[in-house]
């Protein structure tokens, strides 16, 4: 494959220097990862590597770009592609991988590519997956395995498959969930992908453990009515945008007792609200103990985050463009943003409260909030001398 790689530089003024505020909604100063006219969509961010697809309008198509926030002295953007597009990227330590439109021998379709960056004035570039007249999309990256929406160029659905990439030169493709209907969008942490799943009808969430890779372990997550989409996870967390209640709303449920979730049972997932508000909440991820979607309940969309530990709600950006498309690691959320008459990446480093962690459990914090206050107080007193002792002798 002819690779175009080049190194381009401009000054981004991050942690070693002054962030330049242009717009606010807690005390965060956003910033452009990387200004520029061409369109700037689908960012993914690991750490300090932000990673986004662009479309280059000198060559007209659509390239992976690469940038290291928090190094500013060096140049701030690496490019990789060629003569055909690369989308939709994902990242995960020094790994970096997308799809990849390529053409060989009178053959086109899309594959699933990769980058070892740990040096990036020298990337090794391989394939993860490129089988003839199947495409390959929407990869996710965790640890050493890839996993991805395949498409079977004779049956025509979309199945999830995935990759242990080990060995780089030698990735092992392994089948995840090929059903009926279609799987899409998967999402992978550690040893559990999940993905949405349209085989009764409408989009469901699944999850597989792959632990064992010739045998994955499939369990439901939210098989309600209408749809649920675009799953993310993190560690036991699932998140997903959900049109139960007619407009889509942020759910997530936890997966800790996946043997439970093996039965089927709806009442096995302990699934609960993020956010329910009248308009529409959509594109999902969490890291942590943070979520992050955009929503347009002021009439354009914004970017909003959510603490699991302290339960609370708040606004990450409020300017009057749209903002799209967020991805979070750690305290820095990433996303796509129009606030210049185009799409750029831009970000924040979220701090203070809305992002409080638990360094400490409590014995009497009873709801898990990392605060014993009345509420833990009510909700022992709501069970206060009921005894489930078998027999019901030995209770007093």
């Amino acid at each position: 494959m002819k690779i175009r790689y080049f190194t381009t530089s401009i000054e981004v003024l991050f942690l070693a220097g002054v962030l330049v505020s242009v717009g606010q909604a807690g005390n965060w100063a956003e910033f452009a990862v990387w200004p520029a006219a061409d369109e700037q969509q689908a960012p993914d961010i690991w750490g300090n590597i932000v990673v986004w697809q662009q479309f280059v309008t000198e060559y007209g198509d659509y390239d992976i770009y690469i940038a290291d926030i928090n190094n500013p002295g060096e140049p701030a953007a690496y490019v990789i592609g060629d003569a055909n597009d690369q989308i939709n990227p994902a990242v995960y330590e020094d790994i970096v991988v997308w799809q990849d439109y390529v053409v060989w021998e009178g053959s086109a379709d899309w594959d699933i590519r990769a980058a070892d960056i740990n040096d990036l004035n020298e990337p090794q570039i391989f394939a993860v997956s490129d089988i003839v007249d199947n495409n390959e999309c929407n990869p996710a990256i965790h640890g050493n395995t890839v996993v991805w929406e395949d498409e079977d160029g004779q049956a025509g659905d979309l199945n999830i498959f995935g990759a242990d990439i080990t060995d780089l030169g030698n990735p092992a493709e392994f089948q995840i969930a090929a059903l009926e209907h279609d799987q899409q969008a998967p999402a992978i942490f550690r040893t559990i992908v999940v993905w949405q799943d349209n085989f009764f009808g409408d989009w469901d969430i699944y999850a597989a453990d792959i632990w064992q890779r010739n045998k994955p372990v499939e369990a439901a997550v939210s098989y309600i009515e209408k749809d649920q989409q675009s799953p993310a996870i993190w560690g036991n967390i699932v998140v997903w945008q959900d049109n139960f209640f007619g407009d889509w709303d942020i759910y997530a449920a936890d997966i800790s007792d996946f043997e439970a979730l093996r039965q089927a049972d709806p009442n096995n997932v302990v699934e609960f609200t993020i956010t329910s508000n009248e308009f529409s909440q959509t594109n999902p991820d969490i890291d942590g103990n943070i979520i992050v979607w955009q929503d347009n309940r002021n009439n354009n969309w914004d970017i909003f985050g959510y603490n699991l530990t302290t339960r609370k709600e708040f606004q990450i950006t409020d300017d009057s463009h749209d903002q799209t498309n967020p991805a979070i690691s750690g305290s820095v959320v990433v996303w796509q943003d129009n606030r210049n008459g185009n799409s750029e990446i831009y970000a924040v480093v979220l701090d203070g409260p809305e992002v409080a962690l638990c360094t400490s459990w409590m014995a009497g914090d009873i709801n898990g909030d990392c605060t014993v206050d009345f509420e833990d107080f009510a909700v022992m007193a709501s069970q206060w001398l009921e005894c489930y002792l078998e027999p019901a002798q030995a209770c007093r």
